[in-house]
């Protein structure tokens, strides 16, 4: 091997080994939580122009609604209006529940996800939807659930 190729290849290591040392760093270290996307991917989103929320007044619910809450025992069905583009319905609840959805575009996909309530106290689901859409609510245990349909 002559001098130039080692030099290139020592290089090369001080490169990744720099690289990897600043992407541990960036991290910071803090515990992430899935309803809100780290500092450096928000920026990021924010310069690309991100996905905007389904406006609350295009869900229609199949149970009790007072202004964007939802009150059921058991289950609630939602129905989502065509939104015009790739939109996220955010939703929000006190308690613990689970979330059915169908996957966007053209995904032969059912996703269920269980909203879990963090170290605040809030249960956060949020659902990507691109087209008319069937939501189902679920609250475990069959006890009353409220759950906020929010703007953000």
């Amino acid at each position: 091997m002559s001098g130039r190729q080692k030099l290139l290849l020592v290089t090369l290591a001080v490169l990744l080994v720099a690289s990897f040392a600043l992407a541990v760093g960036v991290g910071g270290g803090e515990r992430g939580r899935a309803g809100e996307p780290s500092g450096v991917v928000g920026r990021l989103s924010g310069l690309a122009g991100g996905s905007s929320t389904v406006d609350p007044a295009t869900v229609r619910a199949g149970c009790d609604r007072t202004a964007d809450v939802l009150s059921f025992v058991g289950g609630c069905e939602l129905r989502v209006a065509d939104p015009g583009g790739l939109r996220t319905l955010v939703l929000r609840s006190g308690r613990a529940f689970t979330v059915t959805a169908p996957a966007p575009r053209d995904a032969d996909l059912t996703v269920r996800a269980d909203a879990e309530p963090d170290d605040d106290g809030e249960a956060v689901a949020r659902i990507a939807v691109d087209d008319a859409a069937v939501v189902l609510l679920r609250c475990p245990g069959g006890v009353a659930c409220t759950v906020t349909i929010a703007a953000t």
